[in-house]
């Protein structure tokens, strides 16, 4: 599947794989945080661009563009506006993203990255057919508060998806009686982690040698089995390859 980036002006920003790792998973006790599969898979789905400068934005609380400021922290041009007032600070991409037809493309800010001060605005935008480049957001979340942005920095991610899909979906709520396989399944896991719970205190147990339950990362059932072949514990992305004329 094609994912096209065109390069818009003369900052072309690196983008990159999302990677899985997070400074404040590193700095988890024994980096525990990334026992959670879940995190880790979010962690890598998508591709990041990075800030090409670094800078320090300060917002006072007013509605009015010019109520957000900017301090450049480098001599490299800050590729950047702070148009839309609200304390939103925004970024220009850098590229025209091209899709596939029938593939939108969702944009927000790196999966698990928390900043203090700021959010990152989550976007669903049409990239099959618009030739119209667009902005990456992000909005104070209180008055009076500086946020830093470092070169090489994660400033947008971004994946693709089928724009129909959610379109097609219909959920249901039912009792969980009603599948006797699922119910069963899910009485023998919650008896399994109540155990695991009931020993991790005891010195010497199986569960405290064991540390953590690791069934789902293994993708593995409660009595052993793995359920299916396209369980995943990482993913692997390929960084963009540079086709313009100037390689890089």
């Amino acid at each position: 599947m094609r994912l096209i980036l065109y390069p818009t002006s003369g900052i072309k920003p690196v983008v990159r794989p999302a990677p899985v790792t997070r400074p404040w998973m590193d700095a988890t006790p024994e980096s525990f945080a990334y026992r959670c599969l879940p995190l880790n898979i979010a962690n890598a789905h998508g591709w990041e661009v990075l800030c090409p400068t670094s800078f320090e934005a300060f917002w006072n609380g007013g509605p009015r563009p010019i109520d957000v400021g900017i301090r450049l922290l480098d001599d490299t041009r800050w590729p950047g506006v702070t148009h839309f007032g609200c304390g939103v600070v925004t970024f220009h991409l850098g590229y025209l993203v091209r899709t596939e037809p029938g593939y939108d493309l969702w944009t927000g800010g790196p999966a698990n990255a928390p900043k203090d001060g700021i959010i990152p605005l989550t976007g669903i935008v049409e990239t099959d057919w618009a030739p119209y480049a667009f902005t990456m957001n992000w909005r104070f979340t209180r008055p009076n508060v500086t946020v830093r942005f470092e070169r090489g920095e994660p400033f947008c991610s971004f994946f693709p998806i089928p724009r129909t899909l959610l379109d097609a979906v219909t959920p249901e709520i039912r009792d969980l009686d009603s599948d006797p396989e699922i119910q069963a399944g899910f009485a023998a896991w919650s008896a399994k982690r109540g155990q695991f719970l009931a020993d991790l205190p005891q010195t010497g147990s199986a569960a405290q040698q064991q540390g953590w339950q690791k069934d789902y990362f293994r993708g593995l059932a409660p009595d052993g089995s793995k359920p299916v072949e396209t369980h995943r514990t990482r993913v692997q992305l390929s960084p963009p390859v540079d086709k313009t004329r100037s390689g890089g």
